[in-house]
């Protein structure tokens, strides 16, 4: 097989090839949250952000605090002419942040995914606290759910607003001649 046109043989980064995946977070934005453990409540908070975040092998420190700056800094709360010009810091919301490995499913063979790509639970729970961490040295109220556990989540998407953001962008942004956050 040649290696004519293989990103991989030139050194070349495949970041962006499907099957690629980095720390990913699912944000909504919510008037309100809360996440139960065994029926109980764990976290809990207003109008904010819900955070679901998968962690996949390989992901890192710089990862995390990349994705938990774009997190704070996304733009995606309404200013006072109705329009989409605040962060939820600005908003003055809260996290409530939830550890979700399932967003880094594959699906690309038969019918049942598979989770190959998450971090490995000592891993991913490190870096979970880490990036809420992160998230509080911004200056945000963060509740969280239970690594590891089954958890019941309830919510009230507004707007309805949902983004989807994986921290693989964060080197196709450099690339690319984006301002990364």
């Amino acid at each position: 097989m040649s290696s004519a046109g293989d990103p991989s043989a030139s050194g070349e980064s495949l970041v962006g090839c499907p099957g690629e995946v980095g720390l990913r977070a699912v944000l909504q934005r919510v008037s309100r949250a809360r996440v139960a453990v065994e029926g109980k409540t764990v976290g809990e908070i207003g109008d904010g952000l819900v955070v679901l975040l998968g962690v996949a092998e390989g992901d890192t420190e710089e990862d995390g605090r990349w994705l938990a700056s774009k997190c704070v800094q996304l733009r995606i709360f309404e200013d006072d002419d109705g329009r989409m010009n605040r962060s939820v810091l600005e908003a003055s919301g809260g996290v409530l942040l939830i550890s979700q490995f399932t967003l880094l499913a594959d699906c690309r063979k038969g019918r049942r995914p598979s989770f190959t790509r998450a971090a490995r639970p000592q891993e991913g729970e490190e870096l979970y606290e880490r990036f809420a961490a992160h998230l509080r040295d911004e200056g945000l109220a963060v509740a969280t759910g239970r690594f590891g556990a089954k958890m019941s989540v309830e919510l009230t998407n507004e707007g309805p607003v949902t983004i989807v953001i994986d921290s693989s962008e964060r080197l196709r942004s450099r690339r690319g001649g984006g301002s990364g956050v």
